[in-house]
């Protein structure tokens, strides 16, 4: 979908522009910047990440399977020792711990990539050079009618250069 991005130098505009942006209920908006700043969390208000879902079905699936395998293998194998219990969940849950440790932790890497899309086979359409030296970018996904609209918007907040892209 075609947009308009806008380079700024001021944290601040880009801040107030944004904040503009979500005022007037434009479409989608992307925010570079070449460090994290949390100004930018408070005004996009994004929703919380699905990461930790990952992370707790790995936790859990690490943790199942981590004393599965060695109740199977003391059945499979059993060593009556003393007449103890061939299969006692004590020992096995240091097993149990480390393989949810272990999957848990696969799964939440899975996770950030599954939902970041990375990697990106096609281009980020909107990026500037700049964008990772010192300037913050903002990219506004809009109709071509609207277009106009959003790049007036973004230069009266202080805006060095707009530009509209598709």
């Amino acid at each position: 979908m075609p947009g308009v991005i806008a380079a700024f130098h001021e944290l601040d505009a880009a801040v107030h522009a944004v904040e503009a942006l979500k005022k007037e209920r434009f479409g989608d908006l992307t925010v570079y910047t070449p460090t994290p700043h949390h100004e930018f969390d408070e005004v996009l208000a994004r929703p919380e990440s699905h990461v930790r879902r990952w992370t707790l079905i790995g936790g859990i699936f690490g943790c199942t399977f981590g004393y599965w395998i060695w109740v199977w293998v003391s059945r499979y194998w059993p060593l009556v020792v003393g007449g103890k219990a061939i299969v006692a969940w004590v020992p096995y849950t240091i097993f149990g711990f480390e393989v949810m440790v272990l999957i848990g932790s696969l799964a939440t890497v899975f996770g950030m990539f599954a939902n970041s899309r990375i990697p990106r086979l096609t281009a980020t359409v909107g990026y500037d050079p700049r964008f990772s030296g010192g300037h913050f970018g903002v990219w506004v996904e809009t109709t071509p009618d609207r277009a106009d609209a959003a790049a007036e918007l973004l230069r009266a907040h202080g805006a060095e250069e707009v530009r509209s892209e598709r």
